[in-house]
């Protein structure tokens, strides 16, 4: 470990997989959150985490990267009680109003809560011996040379009533502070261009309630997705938990939700366009206060093209690009990411090579979730010519799913990140799609 300290900023997901992707290139990692970071790995909730009480999903390619990071996690997960199964076999998918064929495909998929799930991922990096995590910290703003083109680290401020600002010098600075990132505005003040941006506005909204059911409620499936077509433009998804209760989080586009009171939840429930959440609430109880959050849009922002950037600071999860949360892409996409990230510690970090290689990370779960959204006439944004032939081919495809296990497989491995896009189109799933 040659270089001396890294500075992470932001303690969520993607922040705490940054500090351990950089514990083995650095004698030391401080991390730095404006939340008071809980401790035990039964904490439920922060501020920080508005959308934490909501539906969360951790896809088969995001698993093996947290897994490559922190070995052992899933396994750990797994003995401390989190429902697991196969990423198809065990899901139930409904797509386009159909039901994918489940079949067996070798990845694990774990169901756990988004709290649950980041405060074991805190414990393994707090864990680590050359790691500190500072919570209940704002960040007042970078420390750079006078010059302005190398970033030396940051200054903190306690949020307890005589906090004070705090410079903490860095070899490197990694801004994790989610979709509220500053740093367009911090490239600004020191002359440098902010990054161009990418919006697909879906006004989403998210309601959840919790229930007590039956163990059989989900029938073997570990959790239930519905997604919403252009005729019935409402999704669902209900997951077990790793305390036994199942979560279920309804959503629609465009400014639809669904009502808070348990009549009214029930009832939207019963308007997705299949029936498979609304059956299996038939026998459950609620439990708890329900829960909202709405999501206004997606965002993109372009680092990769941009020709200059200053030294010692890079940017990686939301902070890069936020994700429609329907799809389940955001966990994922950071954990690929750190995985980039502990690979190009090891040289002199130049965070425009960081930021192009971590592009097609990025490229793939944003086709998806942007093809996906503008298929919506509602949806705002340029519609391509390309475009409407992959959407009209994925309606084939999910056709050909219902009952081709060969079809079904190659679309969830894309869905999960774990094949390209190009798998969906090779000569022995097209042939199945054109039979379909």
């Amino acid at each position: 470990m040659g270089s001396h300290r890294a500075l992470v900023l932001g303690g969520s997901v993607a922040g705490l997989l940054a500090a351990g992707a950089l514990a083995g290139a650095y004698d030391e990692v401080l991390l730095a959150d404006r939340d008071p970071l809980p401790e035990e790995v039964s904490a439920r909730q922060r501020r920080g985490v508005p959308h934490g009480r909501h539906a969360h999903g951790l896809l088969g390619g995001g698993l093996e990267a947290m897994e490559e990071l922190l070995p052992g996690i899933g396994d750990d997960l797994v003995k401390a009680g989190v429902p697991v199964g196969d990423i198809s076999a065990n899901i139930r998918l409904c797509v386009n109003g159909r039901r994918l064929r489940p079949v067996s495909l070798g990845f694990r998929s774990l169901s756990v809560s988004r709290p649950y799930l980041e405060s074991s991922v805190r414990d393994r990096v707090a864990a680590l011996p050359n790691v500190t995590i500072l919570g209940d910290h704002d960040v007042v703003g970078l420390l750079t040379r006078a010059e302005g083109n190398q970033v030396v680290g940051a200054t903190l401020r306690s949020r307890t009533p005589d906090g004070a600002d705090v410079g903490y010098l860095a070899d490197l600075v990694v801004d994790a502070t989610g979709r509220g990132s500053r740093a367009p505005v911090w490239l600004g003040e020191l002359g440098y261009p902010a990054p161009a941006e990418e919006r697909v506005t879906v006004d989403l909204i998210y309601t959840t309630r919790v229930f007590t059911a039956p163990a059989d409620a989900l029938g073997e499936d570990i959790a239930i997705i519905v997604a919403p077509t252009v005729a019935h433009p409402r999704g669902g998804v209900a997951q077990r938990l790793e305390d036994g209760k199942v979560l279920v989080t309804l959503f629609g586009i465009l400014g639809d939700a669904a009502p808070e009171d348990l009549r009214g939840f029930l009832e939207f429930a019963a308007t997705l366009p299949r029936p498979d959440i609304a059956g299996s609430l038939a026998r459950a109880t609620p439990c708890g206060e329900p829960w909202g959050f709405r999501f206004p849009a997606s965002i993109r922002r372009r680092y990769e093209r941009l020709d200059r950037f200053p030294a010692g600071l890079l940017a990686l999860g939301d902070a890069v690009c936020s994700f429609n949360p329907q799809y389940g892409q955001g966990m994922s996409v950071a954990a690929q990411e750190a995985v980039v990230l502990r690979r190009m510690a090891e040289t002199a970090l130049d965070p425009l090579e960081f930021f192009r290689a971590i592009a097609p990370v990025v490229d793939v779960p944003w086709q998806i979730a942007v093809g996906a959204d503008l298929a919506f006439p509602g949806v705002a944004g340029a519609r391509t010519a390309m475009g409407r032939f992959v959407n009209a081919y994925l309606r084939r495809l999910h056709a050909a799913a219902e009952h081709d296990a060969v079809a079904a497989g190659a679309f969830i491995r894309v869905a999960h990140l774990l094949a390209p896009p190009s798998a969906l189109f090779r000569p022995s799933v097209a042939l199945r799609v054109l039979r379909g």
